[in-house]
């Protein structure tokens, strides 16, 4: 029998065709098993019997169009075929590519046609608690790192991916080669939305998940190739959900409906400074509304009959709404605005629940008082997570099984309870507290989170 040659390069072992994406990332190279490990020594050994010459040859050519092995790793890394215990943990990333807010609006200074007119420095959403560099008692923010997306491609491309995938191995797992999957939610061809599987995830003595989520180098990664990360543990619950629970202002619509009320009286200026701070935390939740409210009497009581010509539904919720009936899931809202407007927007939308805040009445001149009715609780953090909690249990849902979607610090107590909280294009303090956020185009992104692919949502609608 003829020996076998030590030296030889063994067949790279591929995914059955029933495992593996059908995507572009088909010829994905450099995270399928490497070759065993050479020594120094047989290196060396090999390249003196070769001539001194050949260290700098690289037996592969070039190819601009795929990532390329050199055929020699060295590596703290055992990487014999040592597949992974069924029951090791998985951690699921899904890569949003913001298509509708590029980093940098102007191209690169080099090819620019306005290279004398740059953007002034700016603070990204999400990275600090304001956006606005003169309320920030601190230097000038340190510069974006360069953008990718427009070199690479308007999409979640090769290379992206490799980056992230390069980001992941570097974290302290530690010493243990990471397993790694992927899906094209959207396209296969370049895609916006894609999930990526990994395992085992970092060693929660060196990185927590809570960590993992605000790491910085997966924050850096988003900035550089203009995309969004959603992590999440993999388990039976991620994907089968049974409720989801939304506020109403500014995220199931477009407005602030306290803010339309108050253009009636001429005090809208006013009421939406205290809205901004109060949904950015700088206020009392409860203190603030009454505020407001008390700057609202003598509003005639048929406003809310006025504002629903006005009201926008934001773009997506109707489909996400939809989608998620067909699918058997109870939907609530739960909302610091005023409890006529929720029941409506309830019957708009097919949702379940509707609790929101009753204002006082004056049945005598049918005008509002300027306060609240004592007997029904305010709509505040505490309370929208007590109602989160109470749903769950009327309707038997583990609370594993729950959605929280919100924009304001009084969603961020619900957004932690639940089994997966996502601040939907929330405000910079609510992004930076978050578990997860969303700043996309169409509600119908967080259908993603659950596994749902373009066909699957075409298919519930």
């Amino acid at each position: 029998m003829e020996a076998p040659n030590p030296t030889a390069r063994p067949q790279r072992p591929t995914l059955q065709e029933s495992l593996r994406s059908s995507s572009f990332l088909h010829d994905h190279q450099q995270y399928k098993p490497s070759a065993p490990v050479n020594s120094i020594g047989n290196v060396l050994g090999t390249s003196l019997e070769s001539g001194v010459g050949s260290l700098s040859l690289n037996p592969i050519s070039p190819d601009p169009d795929r990532v390329t092995d050199s055929g020699i790793t060295h590596s703290l890394f055992n990487h014999q075929v040592n597949p992974l215990p069924t029951d090791t943990p998985q951690v699921v990333a899904t890569i949003f590519y913001k298509s509708s807010d590029p980093i940098h609006p102007h191209l690169h200074p080099d090819s620019s046609f306005n290279t004398d007119k740059l953007p002034s420095p700016t603070v990204p959403v999400g990275s600090a608690p304001t956006v606005d560099i003169e309320k920030i008692p601190r230097e000038p923010p340190a510069p974006e790192p360069e953008p990718l997306d427009h070199l690479y491609g308007p999409f979640v491309s090769q290379l992206c991916l490799t980056n992230f995938l390069q980001i992941l191995e570097s974290l302290p797992t530690p010493y243990q080669r990471m397993n790694t999957s992927h899906r094209c939610l959207d396209q296969h061809e370049q895609p916006r939305v894609v999930e990526v599987t990994f395992s085992p995830p970092p060693n929660p003595d060196y990185l927590t998940f809570t960590d993992l989520r605000k790491h910085e180098s997966i924050w850096r990664f988003e900035r550089e190739w203009n995309v969004e990360v959603v992590l999440q543990k993999e388990s039976v619950f991620r994907r089968h959900k049974r409720l989801v629970v939304f506020d109403m202002d500014s995220t199931l619509i477009q407005n602030e409906v306290i803010d339309e009320i108050a253009k009636f009286i001429g005090v809208e200026k006013e009421v939406s400074e205290i809205t901004e701070r109060a949904m950015n935390g700088e206020l009392d939740f409860s203190a603030s509304l009454k505020e407001r409210v008390g700057l609202l009497k003598g509003v005639p009581a048929d406003v809310f009959e006025k504002l629903k010509s006005v009201i926008t539904i934001s773009p997506g919720a109707r489909e996400l709404c939809k989608a998620l009936k067909t699918l058997g899931y109870k939907l609530a809202v739960l909302s610091g605005g005023f409890q006529p407007l929720a029941e409506w927007l309830a019957g708009e939308l097919g949702i379940d629940y509707a609790y929101a805040n009753h204002l006082e009445i004056d049945l005598a001149s049918q005008t509002l008082t300027g306060k609240l009715v004592p007997s029904y609780p305010i709509i505040d953090a505490s309370q929208k997570r007590e109602l989160l909690q109470s749903i769950a249990a009327e309707n038997n849902i583990p609370v594993a099984q729950t959605v929280a979607v919100g924009d304001g610090a009084n969603d961020l107590l619900m957004l932690h309870a639940a089994g997966l909280g996502v601040a939907w294009r929330a405000k910079s303090m609510v992004q930076l507290e978050a578990p997860t956020r969303l700043n996309g185009e169409n509600m119908t992104d967080i259908l993603h989170l659950l596994g749902l692919s373009k066909e699957d949502i075409k298919e519930l609608l």
